[in-house]
């Protein structure tokens, strides 16, 4: 029996940001900073050999230089993120992370903790 399998691995980064669409006057029009968790959800077959779709390890390597473009910097200087909203990020993130199995889901961005956004592959 076939079943559906995936897993999740979360990192964090602070970083700032502002976000130059807003109207004037919008508070997140202003330089500020937040203390973000990304969750990268992979699904696919698990290997019937090794028990896995992936190894969190292949992840935590995928991640790595993401996560060093984005960690304690302005999010705007980023290119493609000039506009670094949480849906922007989260299409950012996707696009980036490459592995040898299964696929990337879905990407979770968490700016704080009770503002979550959730981009989802086709």
């Amino acid at each position: 029996m076939a079943r559906r399998t995936e897993i999740r691995r979360d990192f964090r980064f602070e970083a700032a940001h502002r976000l130059p669409m807003v109207p004037e006057g919008h508070k997140c029009g202003r330089m500020h900073g937040h203390s973000f968790v990304v969750s990268v959800v992979v699904g696919g077959e698990v290997h019937p050999e090794l028990g896995w779709i992936v190894d969190f390890a292949e992840i935590d390597e995928a991640i790595k230089p993401l996560r060093a473009q984005l960690d304690h910097h302005i999010l705007n200087e980023v290119p493609g993120l000039e506009n670094p909203t949480s849906e922007l990020l989260a299409a950012w993130v996707m696009d980036r992370i490459q592995l040898s199995r299964g696929q990337v889901r879905a990407v979770e961005v968490q700016e704080t903790c009770c503002a979550t956004c959730t981009v989802y592959a086709d």
